[in-house]
């Protein structure tokens, strides 16, 4: 009986660490990426100079939104289409050298997460947007798992604390800042319903010059980020609540949303009708 007692103690310790053990790996990708891997091969492409040029990156070392990337790919296809854009779909970064990144008028983040690049191909990007690029940012791309003070600085002015969980999708309205651009702003809905997960972060892109497209009441949704031994994530931004904003860097400009966690976002005509103006602003 003894014996039998000591198996099954042995069995549930054994179980209770492998678990632990999945569970910091998990939590390790999540804040840095994992595996992480950088492609230097330039690809080969013919970049037509008739067309508005958009760079749709999706790589992924940290968590990947699997399904939010492939609709996002679609929708950015359709849109192509209908303006006649060129659009390069890649998860590589090879294509992130000077040469080729000159040639595209837009670098979307497509819930890129993690460590995506190198060094160098970092500064290609700051040097791309400081020289008159545009940078745009979904969903995942605003993480704090990208490790890149620039990117913090200039993407999105603030410092990703967590997401809801509890719940962890919640639906809220979404309300577009009054005097915002009016070339972002054309077509666009004053107000819409919306479901996501919703960023908290540790700042209000707000107070760092950074202009406001949408925002959300905070106080409408539950921001608590509590889960197992994490009790300090349940807080939010407060009532003034911003989900998309942009401002100008060097010549340049980003653009970042929050919005975007799975594929229900690009069946929602306001948050697609928005990227596209961002594009072809």
């Amino acid at each position: 009986m003894k014996k039998f007692l000591k198996i099954a103690v042995l069995s549930v310790l054994g179980v209770v660490v492998v678990l632990c053990g999945l569970m910091a790996g998990f939590i390790y990708k999540i804040k840095n990426g994992f595996p992480v891997s950088y492609e230097t091969e330039a690809p080969n492409i013919n970049i037509p100079s008739d067309k508005t040029t958009v760079l749709l990156f999706s790589k992924a070392t940290g968590f990947r939104h699997g399904e939010s990337i492939e609709a996002g790919k679609k929708v950015f296809a359709g849109l192509a289409i209908k303006n006649n854009w060129f659009v390069y779909d890649t998860e590589e970064g090879g294509v992130f050298n000077p040469d080729q990144l000159a040639q595209f008028d837009a670098v979307i983040f497509n819930n890129s997460t993690g460590r995506v690049l190198n060094d160098e191909q970092q500064q290609h990007l700051e040097d791309y947007v400081t020289n008159g690029g545009s940078l745009i940012g979904i969903h995942g791309a605003g993480d704090n798992s990208h490790h890149w003070d620039w990117y913090t600085e200039n993407l999105m002015g603030a410092t990703f604390s967590h997401h809801s969980l509890d719940p962890h999708l919640q639906e809220t309205k979404v309300i577009l800042e009054g005097g915002a651009d009016s070339l972002l702003a054309a077509g666009l809905a004053p107000e819409f319903t919306h479901t996501d997960e919703w960023y908290v972060f540790l700042d209000n892109p707000r107070k760092k010059g950074f202009n406001i497209l949408y925002s959300i009441d905070g106080e409408s949704i539950s921001p608590s980020g509590n889960m197992l031994w994490m009790t300090d994530k349940d807080f939010g931004m407060g009532q003034d609540h911003p989900v998309a904003w942009w401002r100008a860097s060097g010549n340049g400009r980003t653009f970042y949303t929050s919005m975007g966690h799975d594929a229900t976002a690009w069946q929602q005509p306001t948050f697609v009708k928005m990227l596209e103006n961002t594009v072809g602003r």
